[in-house]
């Protein structure tokens, strides 16, 4: 499969995944205009045409009066945009508050919360205006104790909502979870009262059609194969067709190839993370593992994130292989089949109707960035959500937009604007993944020892 440290750019010999979204959805995507024809010169192009891109090119037309152009290296949402979990919340990035609040102290942290909070409701408002029909679910969001020694940090991390966020999250005890969250671990959880579940893939179409029929132009099967640049503008090369552009958003997140810009190579780690989606459940099933549909993950290391979808199916994810080659590897859909039968038995010998995956993309200090790129020519950025992107990602999308048209992001999360560091020995970087998720088991593995 396509793998940003491997291959210039996703090409049209990349399959479409074996996703539920893209069952349930259906193949055909929403109209586009095709593949680049010739040459031309824009204003603003996009790279990229997910989330991040999609919100952009709304956000250019409908408040800027600029019309974009999106390139998109295969079709529309065809990364993660349309392969994810499906949870809109709350969250960017993979630091924890109470470290979060450590490093950058009180007010930033409580700055970034309300950048995230403004990301689901950008979200919620875009989903009403533009009547995206996407399978929203109720509001509710548990971050589950996998393990009885996990607990009291949960504890802890109310106190933090509650008394450094502003944020009412209440913990539930073990026995408040029967009839939401049944089977083997489940000893507490945080409730966050915000954040709902959706089909991912169906708001990408919806943001698709909003910035189309605002004015924005989607070219779909335009991979960007070159960029030069030209004397204050930038000339982006395609196979059937050169972009000249004032102005460049690049909007590819974990799909980022290493040669796309120098520039920005080596500025996130592309992670895969993979799910599986079950044959519908029985209703004594059901019972047994998830009553609630509500967003769950939980606290290991290498976290879980499920849901019961409205059909009654288990959707489980989680991260298990490193490089492309190996993800279609049968023993990482059994990992994944594994884990979801340790926390739920009931699920014992459900069958598997779906498997893929995607790339997430971590910066080095595990947050999201904004930024416009040094020493290039009028070219900005966003990324590095680590596979909690879903509302961020098109709220980062609104700040692009701002950047492309002259105006500043300005916001007292500070970390948000700089640009990300680069990961030190880039060569070796799956290697430092492969270590990491070594050691990552091995501390999961001694938690389930110590819980018997």
């Amino acid at each position: 499969m396509y793998d940003p440290l491997v291959h210039p750019f996703p090409d049209k010999s990349q399959p479409d995944p074996d996703s539920y979204w893209l069952k349930v959805s259906g193949a055909a995507a929403p109209d586009d205009d095709g593949p680049v024809a010739g040459d031309a010169e824009v204003d603003v192009a996009i790279i990229g045409g997910g989330y991040t891109g999609l919100s952009a090119a709304l956000a250019l037309a409908r408040d800027h009066g600029i019309k974009a152009t999106v390139l998109e290296a295969r079709s529309s949402a065809w990364g993660c945009s349309g392969r994810n979990g499906s949870f809109a919340r709350i969250s960017g990035g993979r630091v924890p508050w109470s470290q979060l609040v450590k490093t950058y102290g009180p007010d930033v942290a409580r700055a970034y919360f309300q950048e995230l909070r403004q990301g689901l409701d950008t979200v919620r408002a875009l989903i009403a205006d533009g009547g995206i029909a996407c399978d929203k679910q109720p509001d509710g969001v548990y971050k589950v104790a996998t393990f009885g020694t996990h607990a009291d940090a949960l504890r802890r991390e109310e106190a933090l909502y509650n008394g450094v966020l502003g944020y009412p999250a209440r913990y539930i005890g073990a026995s408040g979870l029967r009839g939401i969250h049944e089977g083997s671990e489940s000893h507490g959880a945080l409730y966050l009262p915000d954040g709902f579940s959706l089909n991912p893939l169906e708001l990408a179409r919806g943001l698709h059609r909003m910035a189309r029929d605002h004015g924005a132009r989607i070219h779909t099967n335009s991979p960007v194969t070159r960029w030069i640049s030209d004397g204050g503008a930038n000339r982006l090369v395609t196979p059937t067709g050169t972009i000249r552009a004032r102005r460049v958003i690049v909007a590819t997140n974990g799909y980022t190839s290493s040669r796309l810009h120098p520039s920005l190579a080596a500025r996130v780690l592309p992670v895969h993370s993979q799910i599986i989606v079950t044959a519908p459940m029985s209703a004594a099933q059901v019972e047994a593992s998830l009553p609630s549909g509500k967003c769950m993950f939980d606290t290991r290391e290498l976290l879980f994130y499920y849901r019961r979808l409205p059909d009654n199916r288990m959707l489980f994810g989680g991260r298990s292989a490193i490089s492309g080659n190996d993800a279609a590897a049968p023993r990482h859909r059994q990992y994944l089949y594994d884990a979801m039968v340790r926390k739920f038995p009931a699920l014992a010998g459900i069958d598997v109707e779906h498997w893929w995956g995607g790339w997430v993309a971590v910066s080095r200090n595990s947050l999201p960035y904004c930024y416009r790129v040094p020493g290039a020519n009028d070219v900005f950025t966003a990324g590095g959500y680590a596979g909690s992107g879903v509302s961020f990602s098109i709220h980062l999308g609104t700040k692009l937009a701002m950047l492309a048209a002259g105006r500043p992001f300005e916001t007292s999360a500070t970390f948000l604007t700089r640009e990300p560091e680069r990961y030190p020995f880039a060569s070796f970087i799956r290697l430092g993944q492969w270590m990491a998720y070594r050691w990552l088991h091995a501390k999961d593995a001694r938690e389930a020892r110590r819980a018997g």
